[in-house]
């Protein structure tokens, strides 16, 4: 593409809070982006599910919205999860290597649990919370889009998820913006969408 016509884009990187869905109108009157983003002519590349939080981008650029989209790309996604118990070794290396999700095989995915918990902002609906019951937070790196493949991916190997929260895509990090907010990305994070190389510098490494 063009770099001339490519800075004429716009891009936005926002964070959706929890119960917000990843559009813009909605037929049964739920909260969605039209409540945080008024901006013309840029729309989600990608989804994010309505219970689940973090970084979701709005382009005005299909072909940026393809590749982050199309699994033929494998552009990495990072995520925190905060799942029921922790997970042992054996249960990290099953979604390491990949679980079975409705009949298909899940690419590796690349799987790190805290040591402690990380700094998140406070969700406006508590997770179910039992005494009985420990939490514990995951770093969860996937370059796949299945429904709801999170969930289903910690379900599996019997940790069922609580709150999930999109950090990264690709060269794009979350950081520190607010539930609610959005900022405008630099040239060099969409750049970094579209070179293979920079997934060198994906979050965490």
């Amino acid at each position: 593409m063009n770099n001339d016509l490519r800075d004429k884009l716009q891009h936005l990187v926002f964070h959706k809070p929890y119960g917000v869905l990843s559009k813009f109108t909605d037929d049964e009157g739920r909260p969605t982006l039209a409540s945080y983003v008024d901006v013309p002519q840029v729309y989600p590349a990608g989804r994010l599910d309505m219970d689940s939080e973090g970084l979701l981008l709005l382009t005005s650029d299909g072909s940026l919205a393809a590749r982050l989209t199309s699994p033929s790309y494998k552009v990495p996604k990072t995520y925190w999860v905060q799942v029921e118990r922790i997970p042992q070794e054996a249960a990290l290396s099953q979604l390491r290597s990949g679980v079975v999700v409705k009949g298909r095989r899940t690419r590796p995915a690349n799987v790190h649990l805290f040591s402690e918990e990380p700094s998140v902002y406070p969700r406006p609906v508590p997770i179910r919370f039992r005494k009985s019951v420990p939490t514990a937070w995951l770093r969860m790196e996937i370059s796949e889009g299945l429904n709801r493949q999170i969930r289903r991916m910690t379900a599996q190997v019997g940790h069922p998820t609580l709150r999930v929260i999109r950090v990264a895509i690709g060269s794009i990090q979350l950081g520190t913006l607010a539930p609610g907010e959005w900022r405008i990305p630099n040239l060099t994070e969409i750049q970094g969408i579209f070179d293979p190389a920079s997934r060198q510098n994906r979050v965490g490494n």
